[in-house]
């Protein structure tokens, strides 16, 4: 089983956990001792944290265990639902895995699940783990103050140090997360303002039914910067058995990227990412998955290669328990399918727009590029849609194989040298570095067709290419959208223009490629304000269209949240078996 499971810290981490609780697990067992002896007993089982070591095992569950990429996913342009109707489309009739995916799906207010998938696993999640930082930097602080530290010997006081600097990173990660999932996109301190923001905790919660404030979204950028730049210098790969488990240097360096990017703040997106490859050619850290492909036969394969910790292009791995790709591929409901699939997968792009294949069983014919010749597999066992294996496969731990039972996990690649470089060009691109922007882009480039076959079709990545493809969506795919970051994010010193445009539009899409299935497709379109639409029913003319701000970008918070005295967003009333790889069935299509 890949994942944190195979860590030691983890598997030492379940009996320390079953020891420090904040409320009883269970009822004391009493024996015959006097009645002194009774009350002098701890009425429940919970622990202190008293050593460094302890507060280093602590962390090991301080990443969320559920995954935002459902609730992404069905809220962005990345899935469609097959049941609808479009012209020239097939209409399906497939049932929905969970009710929650419909509402998910019509951006409604989700009332009808509360699952690892939904957006109360999302807030359940971000929060527990920040609920163990927390735990720790109260420790922390405890220990700082009262002398403890000072009486560590020197390697205690490096973990120590270690320790609180990965707790803090923890708590401004998932911050960010709830951020992005439950709050309006970030539109500058002023603006931001006025506009909804998420409980931002930084102490354990103690009392039994607490009232918080929601503050804002410039509040929670603050605090997350204030964390995220404490934490940031502290980190300390050495104190960690597997340190892409953890907030390593790299990771908090790429965190830190991404974090100016919503900001805007593009020379430090520059800075923290060069910071993030450490001297390194980011050309030798990129994926190898592309020309290796052939030696992987089955989905969990190809999932455990792509989310590798032995590739350099990995900074940092979570697993969670997700039954996303049931969800995606079984029930063939929702997925990337028509038009979808046609700015993703099986679509053109800048350098492979003349690689043309034919679906041998369907004969269909379109662009893709020749990396994905392998990998991909089609939903249901029908042509419901098609996946990324590698984005999406599900790795199952058996608790009773003779019974078949157990849990679903999904591993993420959190932080990857391809996310970064996209983000480093989009950055170069705004600063009006469009000869570095097309440098970053060529690596990304070159990586997917190194030792890939089928590639003799493919052109140059350079400004001319760029330039032509990006001038229009020529195929009605969605491609190229119409970019409002200047709307949502008004007065940044490095506007979009004519010159940029085709450049910015470039990182846009080829990160829609590159973390298709992951759930973050939706904060692109948030950040750069795109507007998108929903076919969702049975006749003609059912659809809904996300526009630029709309409030709907923020995701309500979870309802039982709501029944627990927190402030509901504020928003508008609109209306509302492990199969192989497909292999052998695509041909390319020689002039």
């Amino acid at each position: 089983m890949d994942g944190m499971y195979n860590d030691l810290n983890h598997k030492k981490m379940i009996a320390f956990k079953s020891r420090y609780t904040v409320v009883a697990a269970a009822l004391m067992l009493l024996g015959l001792g006097s009645c002194k002896d009774f009350l002098e007993t701890v009425p429940d089982t919970r622990v202190e944290i008293k050593t460094v070591e302890q507060m280093r095992e602590l962390l090991v569950d301080g990443y969320m265990p559920y995954s935002y990429a459902l609730v992404g996913e069905l809220s962005s342009d990345n899935v469609i639902d097959n049941n609808s109707t479009e012209v020239g489309f097939i209409r399906y009739n497939r049932s929905t895995y969970s009710a929650t995916d419909e509402e998910v799906y019509r951006w409604q207010d989700v009332k009808l699940g509360d699952g690892s998938d939904t957006p109360s696993g999302v807030w359940e999640g971000c929060y527990r783990a920040i609920a163990v930082a927390n735990a720790v930097l109260e420790r922390v602080e405890e220990m700082e103050g009262n002398g403890e530290y000072d009486a560590l010997v020197s390697t205690d006081k490096e973990t120590f140090a270690a320790v609180k600097g990965e707790a803090l990173m923890i708590r401004a990660f998932h911050h960010f997360i709830l951020a992005q999932v439950f709050c309006m996109p970030y539109r500058g301190e002023n603006l931001s303002s006025a506009d909804q923001g998420i409980p931002y905790m930084t102490h354990p919660e103690t009392t039994v039914k607490p009232h918080y404030e929601r503050g804002t979204v410039t509040e929670v950028y603050q605090n997350i910067e204030k964390d995220m730049l404490a934490g940031l210098p502290l980190i300390n790969d050495g104190i960690y058995e597997v340190p892409k488990y953890h907030f390593n240097r790299a990771a908090a360096n790429a965190f830190a990227a991404r974090f100016y990017l919503i900001l805007r703040d593009y020379p430090k997106v520059i800075e923290y990412a060069d910071a993030a490859f450490n001297g390194t050619d980011p050309a030798t850290m990129v994926s190898t998955l592309w020309g290796n492909s052939s030696s992987l036969y089955y989905i969990s394969d190809l999932g455990r290669y792509y989310t590798s910790m032995a590739r350099s292009n990995v900074f940092m791995t979570i697993s969670s328990y997700s039954t996303w790709w049931r969800r995606f591929v079984s029930s063939g409901r929702y997925a990337c399918n028509r038009k979808a699939k046609r700015a993703t997968i099986e679509g053109p792009g800048v350098t492979w727009e003349n690689c043309r294949w034919r679906r041998t069983s369907t004969n269909e014919t379109f662009s893709m590029h020749p990396c994905f010749n392998g990998v991909c597999g089609t939903a249901g066992g029908q042509d419901y849609g098609t996946y990324f294996a590698g984005n999406c496969s599900e790795q199952f731990e058996y608790t009773d194989k003779i019974q078949g039972i157990g849990y679903c996990h999904m591993v993420r690649a959190e932080f990857t040298t391809e996310q970064l470089l996209l983000d480093r060009a989009e950055a170069k691109a705004f600063m009006g570095d469009l000869e570095g922007c097309v440098a970053d882009l060529k690596i990304w480039d070159d990586a997917r067709k190194d030792g890939v076959s089928s590639t003799s079709s493919m052109i140059a990545m350079n400004g001319t290419n760029i330039e032509k493809f990006y001038a229009s969506d020529k195929d009605g795919f969605g491609i190229v959208k119409e970019i409002h970051i200047d709307e949502v994010f008004p007065g940044c010193p490095y506007p979009l223009t004519d010159a940029n445009k085709a450049y910015v539009q470039a990182c846009q899409h080829l990160r829609r490629v590159e973390q298709v299935h992951t759930g973050q497709r939706w904060f692109e379109i948030k950040r750069f304000g795109l507007k998108i639409g929903h076919a969702y029913g049975r006749n003609v003319g059912d659809t809904d269209t996300l526009q630029t701000l709309d409030p709907r970008y923020a995701i309500q918070i979870p309802y039982e949240v709501i029944a627990a005295g927190l402030e509901q967003t504020r928003r508008l009333n609109t209306k509302n078996d492990n199969p192989q790889v497909v292999k052998g069935d695509l041909e390319v299509i020689t002039d």
